[in-house]
Formats: C-alpha cells, sequence, structure tokens
C-alpha cells in the first residue's frame, strides 16, 4: 500500500443497522398513526378485501337424478254405504203449563177532556165623544138689515177701476162690527177703502154656538162693478 492511498472506511456492525432500521420503521409507524395515514390505508385495504370475499360466487354442487315415478295402485271398489231410515225424535213436544194464568194488563189511567178556555170577556167599548156643538155663522143678506150698497168712488169710475175686495169682518154677539181687515184686494186703494167703510157701518146677524150667540169673524165679500 502506498502512502497516497485513502485507508478503507470502517464497517458497521451488522447489529448495530438492523436495530437503526427497526427504531426507523417505528417511527414511521408511530407518525402515521398519529396522522391518520395508518388507519385511513387499513380501512381501504379492509374492505377491499371483504368486498372480493362476499363478491366470488359459490361453486355450483352436482344435484342428485330425480327418484323414477312409483308405479300407480289400483284402488279396490267401495260397496255403496246402505241407506238407514229416518230416524224420529222420541222427545215428546213441550206442553204448556197447567194452572199458570198470565194477570190482566193494567188498566189505563183515564184521558182528561180537553179543558176548553173561556172566552174572553167583552172590553166595553169607550163612550163616543160628545158631538161637536153646532155652529152658526154670522150672516148680512138678511132682508130685516137693510144694508145699503158700498159707494163707488167717482174717480174709481173715470178711471174704469172695478174688482172685488174680500173683508174679514169680527161680528160680536150683538150683531155689531169690531174689527174689520182686508183679506183680498181688489187692486185698487180707493175700492178698497170704500169697500172697509161700508162693512163697519152695516149690521149683522150674529153667530151661534150651540144656539147661543158669541162674536165670530166673518167673511164679507164686496163687488164693484161698472154697469
Amino acid at each position: 500500500m502506498s502512502a497516497f492511498e485513502d485507508p478503507p472506511a470502517p464497517r458497521l456492525n451488522r447489529a448495530v443497522v438492523v436495530t437503526l432500521a427497526v427504531v426507523a420503521f417505528h417511527a414511521v409507524a408511530l407518525w402515521l398513526l398519529q396522522t391518520g395515514l395508518l388507519r385511513r390505508a387499513v380501512e381501504l385495504v379492509v374492505p377491499a378485501a371483504v368486498i372480493a370475499e362476499f363478491v366470488e360466487p359459490p361453486r355450483p354442487q352436482d344435484e342428485p337424478p330425480p327418484p323414477p315415478p312409483a308405479p300407480a295402485q289400483k284402488k279396490p271398489p267401495v260397496a255403496p254405504a246402505p241407506r238407514l231410515a229416518a230416524i224420529t225424535d222420541p222427545t215428546p213436544a213441550p206442553t204448556a203449563p197447567v194452572g199458570i194464568v198470565d194477570p190482566p194488563p193494567a188498566p189505563l189511567p183515564p184521558i182528561a177532556a180537553p179543558v176548553t178556555p173561556a172566552p174572553p170577556t167583552p172590553v166595553a167599548a169607550p163612550p163616543a165623544p160628545p158631538a161637536a156643538p153646532a155652529i152658526q155663522l154670522p150672516s148680512s143678506d138678511a132682508d130685516y138689515l137693510q144694508n145699503p150698497k158700498p159707494p163707488y168712488p167717482p174717480m174709481s169710475k173715470r178711471l174704469n177701476e172695478q174688482g172685488t175686495v174680500v173683508m174679514r169682518v169680527l161680528i160680536g154677539a150683538d150683531g155689531q162690527p169690531q174689527r174689520a181687515e182686508i183679506r183680498k184686494s181688489s187692486g185698487f186703494e180707493r175700492l178698497d177703502r170704500s169697500a172697509a167703510d161700508t162693512v163697519m157701518k152695516w149690521r149683522y146677524v150674529p153667530g151661534k154656538r150651540a144656539g147661543v150667540a158669541e162674536a165670530m169673524w166673518f167673511n164679507v165679500p164686496i163687488n164693484f162693478v161698472l154697469e
């Protein structure tokens, strides 16, 4: 050996190598177990083996040959059964018991006759109201009164004024006029004034209520017509 050659590398002991390999394997297995990769690999491998085992079809078995048919046996003829005569039941028919009598039915309660309601008592009609006393209106047409015609104003004649005046006169119980007012005008003042003066000078038949004279209002029409 020359002085320039490298010295030979020392050889590792075999036991040391095996020990290191076992330690490394356990470290890797522990790491895989902690990370869950080993569990997933086991889960994937085991179901695949189980599925393969279940999917494998069973082996067909040889079926035995069917047995030969048995020979048909003849049945012996059967004699008809003898007819039996009708047998009557010797039990006697039940008879009704003697000496038992049903009690008579209870009498029904009497039906009450319908009660007729009494007719209502007639109510007496209220007395009729007394008849209104007869009223007789005053009058100014009696002949014995001798009432003169109303004077026709000369100016009204010249102007050709004419018409009807209705005077409302209050006539006392003695037949004398007490007050007068124009109820309907003729349309001309002179004719209305002449009618008012005339009715206050006339005499009247007083109005009566039930035959008794009393003061009443009376409408007196006065016509002014040119002839």
